[in-house]
């Protein structure tokens, strides 16, 4: 009896220690004080304010298409590297793949934008390439962290797969791309929408290896 009540109890804590602070920032956000200890009445004044601040909706923007960009080329890569590690057997080279799929899971992020940011300024002065950082910068880094989590992901979906039903397909006489067009590829739909939504997810949410990959400005 004791058990079934701290359980529930517990878990209505947890909610509550993740979920208040949001609640509380939703709440404060139409304070039409200035101070955000200080509440001043229902305003939505604020969200007028921001509507008309040209550099954060520039900046908006930017984070959006660099998100989407970022998702879109980690499904890809992640989703190849994916079907690498699942359907191929041993192969000269596989613990390295699968360390480098798995190590940005487990990397400091300043550990990350540090060596990407060395990388970058390496590759500008031995073959001109990227001019700069930028916006390029950005999604080229956050397509690395990003395929990572895409990786796990389609991995697992791809594992617990019955390949017999691709082989009847091949056996009534199914060419390998259709097999993978009409059979594979909508079975790890699910996983490769739930990569791509956690991909933008933390591409959008990034903000340390964005800071030192990204120039002036």
């Amino acid at each position: 009896m004791r058990r079934g009540i701290l359980l529930p109890t517990f878990a209505i804590l947890g909610f509550v220690f993740l979920y208040a602070p949001i609640l509380s920032l939703i709440i404060f956000s139409f304070n039409e004080s200035q101070l955000v200890t200080v509440w001043g009445g229902f305003s939505t004044k604020w969200y007028g304010e921001l509507l008309r601040d040209p550099q954060i909706l520039g900046a908006a923007w930017i984070s959006l298409q660099v998100a989407v960009l970022s998702a879109s080329l980690a499904v890809v890569l992640g989703t190849l590297a994916a079907f690498v590690l699942t359907r191929y057997g041993p192969f000269r080279g596989r613990a390295m793949l699968t360390g480098m799929s798995t190590a940005p899971l487990v990397m400091p992020e300043v550990i990350t934008g540090l060596s990407l940011l060395l990388l970058f300024v390496s590759m500008e002065q031995i073959i001109g390439w990227p001019a700069g950082r930028g916006m390029l910068t950005i999604i080229i880094a956050h397509v690395t962290f990003c395929m990572a989590y895409v990786t796990v992901v389609v991995q697992s979906r791809l594992s617990g797969m019955d390949l017999d039903i691709e082989e009847a397909a091949m056996d009534l006489g199914a060419r390998p791309v259709r097999v993978f067009f009409d059979i594979t590829l909508p079975v790890i739909a699910p996983a490769l929408v739930a990569g791509w939504l956690l991909a933008f997810t933390l591409s959008l949410d990034d903000l340390v290896v964005a800071s030192f990959v990204t120039g002036p400005g």
